[in-house]
């Protein structure tokens, strides 16, 4: 059973400092937090998304999701793919591909079309994968979630370890 809901800090987990967040310290169930530093996702020359306007889920081992609004995104970029997830906390996800079928097969983005109440607010916004397409937080280009299956936006202000990375299978 899982022991971590952001209330306690593991001793494995490093302490931030000034200016930094700790994946410990963000609660499960996860919640929604506005983020108003410009956000950009780029595939090579082609800017795919830019926004103030996004939210961040924070879950407790997890690097920030960033989600940002539909109207913010360059819809013509990508196309809507057949694969499927359901997350308990935020429900049934629907996937994108880039539309030019650059990254054939992979999928880029992900959305919540109809969330559940609690996630309610990232409705038609979209989230998509840094390990795939290049995004930036505030000019700085963010690292992947370890592991390959996570989204999690990992920047300079955000200390782990990270679910997914090696050793973390029973997170």
């Amino acid at each position: 059973m899982w022991e971590f809901d952001g209330r306690n800090r593991p001793a494995f987990a490093l302490p931030p400092a000034a200016g930094q967040e700790s994946v410990w310290d963000y609660p499960r169930p996860p919640r929604l937090k506005p983020d108003t530093r410009r956000v950009e996702v780029w595939h090579g020359t082609q800017r795919i998304a830019d926004t103030t306007r996004a939210w961040r889920v924070l879950e407790t081992a997890s690097p920030p999701t960033f989600y940002l609004p539909g109207d913010d995104v360059t819809m013509a970029l990508l196309r809507s793919i057949s694969d499927s997830s359901f997350c308990e906390w935020k429900g049934a996800a629907t996937y994108f591909a880039l539309a030019d079928g650059g990254a054939p097969g992979q999928t880029v983005a992900w959305s919540y079309p109809r969330p559940t109440a609690a996630f309610a607010g990232i409705a038609g916004f979209l989230s998509f994968y840094p390990g795939r397409l290049q995004c930036r937080v505030a000019g700085e280009i963010v690292r992947p979630q370890p592991g390959g299956f996570y989204g999690g936006w990992v920047t300079d202000e955000i200390l782990g370890p990270f679910k997914g990375e090696p050793g973390t299978g029973h997170w």
